[in-house]
């Protein structure tokens, strides 16, 4: 009864230590065996032997069926993947002479992301000769980041590039 399964794990006859510590189908450790007497007793259960830790001495194989053991860890994987959250950089874009309530527009959207998890980055366009007041600015990016203290912290001040000054803020831990 031979059983054909892709190699993520080594089951049945791929297995070869000359001993191994094996677990039954109930989860109790009944003992060392090798691995011929332990495949004839998975074999008699209808079950497969499958490799459990190779790291161990010796190796621990159990007792299971082999395709539910294989669709309860993608089960598991799935859930894993579904629960992680990966943090994208989002950026606010915005001129030194911006309007109060398109300021609080700014730092709304910027509040929105950092609660979402994602990191900000805060841009300042200089066109023409505002490249001269970069001061103003770099203050205006300062005033944000005093603004949204309370849900970020300054990962990068702001800094110069070309004719954009950046800040990028990344969102608080959540306790």
């Amino acid at each position: 009864m031979k059983k054909k399964y892709d190699n993520e794990f080594l089951i049945n006859e791929s297995i070869s230590y000359p001993q191994i510590r094996l677990i039954n189908s109930t989860g109790e450790q009944i003992g060392i065996y090798s691995s011929n007497e332990a495949l004839n007793l998975a074999l008699q259960e209808g079950l497969d032997l499958v490799l459990i830790s190779d790291k161990s001495q010796p190796p621990v194989c159990k007792i299971i069926d082999y395709g539910k053991y294989k669709f309860s860890q993608e089960k598991k994987a799935k859930e894993a993947k579904k629960k992680q959250h990966n943090t994208i950089l989002k950026e606010v874009k915005m001129r030194y002479k911006i309007e109060e309530h398109d300021y609080k527009v700014r730092i709304n959207q910027a509040l929105r992301f950092l609660q979402a998890g994602d990191k900000v980055k805060a841009t300042i366009i200089l066109k023409g000769r505002e490249i001269q007041h970069t001061n103003l600015a770099i203050e205006l990016l300062k005033k944000m980041a005093i603004d949204l203290k309370d849900n970020s912290t300054i990962q990068q001040t702001p800094t110069k590039d070309g004719r954009n000054i950046t800040m990028i803020l990344n969102p608080n831990k959540k306790l």
